[in-house]
């Protein structure tokens, strides 16, 4: 309850624990007040899509108490119709708790409730944050919940279209460089030759393996625990409540959610939550590869590698006139370390469960939903400000091939490895070609080999394929 506090700018409310000063205007209550008290940590709030899925639990909720006859029609109305504000991105300005609050995400779970019941009572109908608001649910289960149906949106809405964008940028070009011949290369030292349209298509293969290991791991994170309320009992929830409220979920957001196997599982453990997170850590590795190996071939555009051009986008030295540096790859690469961070902190909060709950939820959902959206948002602009625009260098790169001691490599079969070897070395000693090193060693004058076996062991070309 509240009374208004006439020119002080607050009013006084009310909870279990006595009277607290909120804002005049604020949407939110006593109890979040007090969070907003307690934990003034790091300026930094739950993810708005974390906000907007708790906006649907609720919603969902309060559709299945009034069908089970636990709330009355106008209140589950009022609590719906402000929940749909809120999940449309209204109001978010009304969650303003730090994500190192309590770990059970208790202080976000009322804040959500008492804005929702502050919205129904601005609208004429008296509601109250938990008889009301809070009926059949507990924030152990609510607020896990929350997270799942979050993350399962982060996915499949933006990180997945994100992916498929990247891989079709990485998949054009591989057609485009199809018939470009260049040095490969491990150890960072010359190889056999391959194709730059071969590489491309390995970068766009590692996006489209990022995809189906998303989708390995989507059933399980689209397990809900809501059901469970405190404990993974279900103490006062009614018969068919979880499954229903599940399946309102599903029809409001089009995810094929299911009810936890287990409640007391889903209660003390978000190993799922864990499993995505190592899957998003698992692609900003794979990122960073790609990221890497386009740096290097740009590199230059004298004393690099300078195989491909990137984009020119904005001068890249404030002292340096005419340098144009990598700067998405640079972005992008500090995206991949930030996903691989917050992937230690999720892996430690994840061990954090002791007995029936975990206590370290808000953290794990910030940073698991934070590394959706980066990778979501810098894999596009990738993509259409980078890969689009990449051109290659086919006359230098064939040089570089052609020049490579790596090419005597189809040699081993006719004069064999010993031999080959000796003529790799005396040609990058004495700066002449295989195929000059060859001749002037007297392989073709002694008969050991024809120069037709010359010609077609050192095409360059037909070393790219079986």
């Amino acid at each position: 309850m509240s009374t208004d506090d006439t020119g002080t700018g607050f009013r006084t409310e009310h909870d279990s624990m006595g009277e607290v000063q909120v804002p005049r205007e604020a949407l939110w209550r006593a109890q979040t007040q007090r969070a907003i008290e307690n934990f003034p940590i790091s300026g930094t709030t739950l993810e708005p899509r974390l906000v907007q899925a708790m906006a649907r639990v609720k919603q969902a909720a309060a559709v299945v108490n009034a069908e089970l006859g636990v709330l009355d029609e106008a209140r589950a109305s009022a609590i719906r119709t402000g929940a749909e504000a809120v999940a449309t991105g209204e109001h978010l300005d009304a969650f303003p708790l730090d994500v190192f609050q309590t770990g059970s995400g208790t202080s976000s779970n009322m804040n959500m409730n008492e804005v929702l019941a502050s919205l129904a009572g601005r609208a004429g109908t008296e509601v109250h944050p938990n008889d009301h608001v809070n009926a059949s649910q507990s924030s152990n289960d609510t607020f896990p919940t929350a997270i799942h149906v979050a993350a399962a949106l982060a996915v499949t809405e933006d990180l997945q279209p994100a992916l498929d964008v990247l891989a079709t940028s990485l998949e054009a070009k591989a057609t485009e460089f199809a018939g470009l011949v260049k040095s490969g290369r491990t150890h960072l030292m010359d190889a056999t030759p391959v194709m730059l349209g071969q590489e491309f298509g390995g970068y766009a293969a590692t996006m489209r393996y990022a995809a189906e290991r998303l989708d390995a791991v989507l059933p399980r994170v689209r397990e809900l625990p809501l059901g469970g309320t405190a404990v993974g009992t279900g103490i006062n929830t009614p018969p068919g409540f979880a499954a229903r409220v599940i399946e309102v979920l599903g029809e409001t957001t089009g995810q094929p959610f299911t009810e936890a196997r287990d409640h007391f599982e889903a209660q003390g453990a978000r190993d799922s939550l864990v499993e995505l997170s190592g899957v998003l850590k698992t692609i900003a590795v794979g990122v960073t590869k790609l990221c890497n190996d386009l740096r290097w071939m740009s590199s230059g555009p004298t004393t690099g590698l300078a195989e491909i051009h990137l984009p020119d986008l904005q001068p890249g030295s404030s002292i340096m006139p005419g340098k144009v540096n990598p700067v998405l790859p640079e972005a992008t690469l500090m995206v991949c370390a930030q996903v691989i961070g917050n992937d230690a902190a999720v892996t430690h909060a994840g061990a954090s469960g002791s007995f029936e709950l975990n206590v370290m939820m808000p953290v794990m959902a910030r940073n698991l939903l934070e590394s959706a959206r980066l990778l979501s948002t810098s894999t596009v602009l990738l993509a259409e400000r980078c890969v689009d625009g990449i051109t290659a260098d086919a006359d230098r790169m064939r040089r570089y091939a052609e020049s490579s001691p790596s090419v005597v490599t189809p040699l081993n079969k006719h004069i064999g490895y010993e031999a080959a070897a000796k003529i790799a070395k005396k040609a990058l000693a004495d700066g002449t070609t295989i195929r000059e090193t060859v001749v002037a060693l007297g392989y073709v004058e002694r008969g050991e080999l024809t120069e037709a076996q010359l010609d077609e062991a050192l095409d360059v070309e037909s070393m790219t394929h079986p």
